[in-house]
């Protein structure tokens, strides 16, 4: 089967015997094509907006919080944009080549979480120490991840209970499109009158039309604040790490957590609730080992994405799983392109309205809200326990310093164990 006729057929085998087959999430697939370099054939303006839409969401959102981080650490001006120039770039990077070796759309981003301990615990420590924090936390994630016992953890996880938590995670986003109905009504409502239509017309443009409506939107009502009165390239700061006890407790360890529970843990369950077969070791050590490199440069760490991958995995992206790849290169082409300019262009997502971004978002993730509800409720028999983790993780509750979804997976695999007897089973034979 030609990959040009992949967007039809998703399930066929390939005409062509004798050739050695990769299985993937869409159906066996010639290695020999595999090979060949084919990215241009299997791009599509699609997959390109997904990974737009998804570095828009980032940019909108979570940098808010590494600037917060960044203030409250006294860093300098080119401190600052040096940190933001290290993370786009490791995350560029790491989504570029991750999904060219996968074939998958793996997308990275930072730590969102980690950035928040970073506002609270930041401006207790000389700056050297916590980039020398930062280098233990990747190399650890590293280790974790190229050992294996991530993806050995993560195994045990019901499929019924990670597609529970991956709703739960998705679901305030559906919910902010209509929350944003009150603050804008025009723009949050030309975006899902438009999603609509386009999903009638034109499904796989339909964020694309949502996207340029909003935009439109937000011009007429003149909410639209983009100024970038000048365009520099970013100059990477080398800061020589430092070691400390108290920063590697203080810093490390809370960082090690949030990263690897609320960011990797998700991540791979993204991948898995689209059907992707994805090599923990490969992905997790991979982030890892680029955090450990870009350090010194002020990058907290480099980890796989949640919310941004949901927009690239599900149909919206491609209905072929097997193209949406490229929707993971388009991220990181963005990562790497606004990261070469440092915090220039930052300016230009901050004034993008924040309806807007809920609200495309919120459109942009319907489908893997809806293929996570589907996936948690398919055997009945697990249906209280991922019922359990959904509600878990849509509260968006923190214990300890740790998020909601990681806490939906504990209550949901506890709850898993003690249903199925289990744990019971378990207890006795001890």
């Amino acid at each position: 089967m030609s990959p040009a006729s992949a967007e039809t057929d998703t399930t066929a085998p390939p005409s062509a015997p004798g050739r050695l087959e990769r299985e993937g999430p869409g159906g066996p697939e010639p290695a020999a094509a595999a090979s060949r370099p084919r990215l241009l054939r299997d791009a599509s303006p699609s997959a390109v907006l997904a990974g737009l839409v998804a570095v828009v969401v980032s940019y909108s959102g979570p940098l808010a919080i590494v600037l917060s981080a960044a203030s409250a650490g006294h860093l300098d001006t080119a401190q600052t944009s040096s940190w933001v120039w290290a993370i786009s770039i490791g995350s560029g990077l790491t989504c570029i080549g991750l999904s060219l070796r996968t074939r998958m759309p793996v997308i990275t981003a930072w730590s969102t979480p980690g950035a928040a301990l970073l506002v609270t615990s930041l401006g207790a420590y000389p700056y050297a120490e916590a980039v020398g924090a930062f280098l233990i936390t990747g190399a650890v994630i590293a280790l974790v991840g190229v050992t294996g016992v991530f993806g050995r953890l993560m195994r045990h996880v019901p499929t019924a209970v990670v597609s529970a938590m991956l709703a739960g995670i998705l679901f305030s986003f559906g919910t902010h499109v209509f929350t944003s109905l009150k603050t804008a009504p025009v723009i949050a409502g030309a975006v899902l009158a438009a999603y609509l239509a386009g999903k009638r017309l034109l499904p796989r443009y339909a964020v694309l039309i949502a996207l340029a409506v909003g935009v439109a939107g937000s011009a007429a009502t003149s909410k639209l604040h983009v100024h970038v009165d000048s365009i520099e390239l970013a100059r990477p700061v080398l800061t020589t790490p430092e070691f400390s006890v108290a920063s590697l407790i203080g810093v490390a360890v809370p960082l090690i957590l949030a990263t690897l529970a609320t960011q990797n843990a998700p991540g791979m369950a993204v991948l898995s609730a689209s059907g992707y077969q994805a090599d923990d070791r490969l992905l997790i050590g991979t982030t890892g080992l680029v955090s450990t490199a870009l350090a010194p440069f002020g990058a907290h760490a480099v980890n796989l994405a949640a919310i941004t991958a949901a927009i690239c995995t599900g149909p919206e992206s491609h209905p072929d799983p097997r193209r949406r790849y490229v929707a993971g290169v388009s991220c990181g082409a963005f990562y790497l392109l606004i990261g070469a300019f440092g915090s220039t262009l930052v300016a230009f997502f901050a004034g993008l309205p924040k309806e807007l971004v809920a609200a495309i978002a919120g459109v942009a993730l319907l489908g893997a809200l809806a293929g996570g509800i589907t996936g948690a409720v398919k055997e009945e028999k697990d249906r209280e326990a991922a019922l359990i983790t959904f509600l878990a993780t849509a509260s968006g509750v923190t214990l300890f310093g740790i998020g909601s979804a990681f806490w939906g997976l504990v209550f949901g695999v506890a709850a898993h164990l003690v249903l199925s007897g289990k744990w019971r089973g378990r207890t006795a034979a001890t």
